[in-house]
């Protein structure tokens, strides 16, 4: 199988690189830590994913939510598979705080951004190697 990242996902994110047979990536609005794990499959959804490959995301998705809620100290984590805009079989990750920029709504559809710094981005990959994740 020949694995090509969406387009959508390629631009709204920082590509951090491959863990368990899963593109990992960061979106780039570091309003919120904001994961993404993207499945090496054609299938768009889970319960259509082969048994071996099920169980790797549900071990990665369970290590990632482990990372986000410990390392950024979350008070709330939003775990998805919405996929109506983009139709890659995708897991969104994103920790969220009761004093965030768009506390209690969804993160999805806001317009408010910012973007991480070079230090950021180092820093984040640093850790998420320390913890054997990438």
């Amino acid at each position: 199988m020949s694995f090509v990242l969406n387009t959508q996902l390629e631009g709204d994110c920082y590509n951090l690189g491959t863990a368990d047979d899963c593109c990992i990536l960061l979106h780039k609005n570091a309003l919120v830590p904001w994961f993404i794990l993207v499945p090496h499959t054609n299938e768009n959804e889970v319960y259509k994913l082969e048994a071996h490959l099920q169980s790797s995301v549900q071990k990665t998705t369970y290590k990632f939510a482990t990372f986000v809620e410990s390392h950024f100290t979350a008070d709330k984590l939003n775990i998805a598979t919405i996929g109506n805009i983009v139709p890659q079989l995708h897991i969104h990750i994103i920790g969220r705080f009761i004093n965030d920029f768009c506390w209690p709504a969804p993160v999805w559809g806001q317009s408010a951004t910012t973007n991480y710094s070079d230090e950021e981005l180092v820093a984040i990959k640093q850790a998420l190697k320390d913890n054997r994740l990438i």
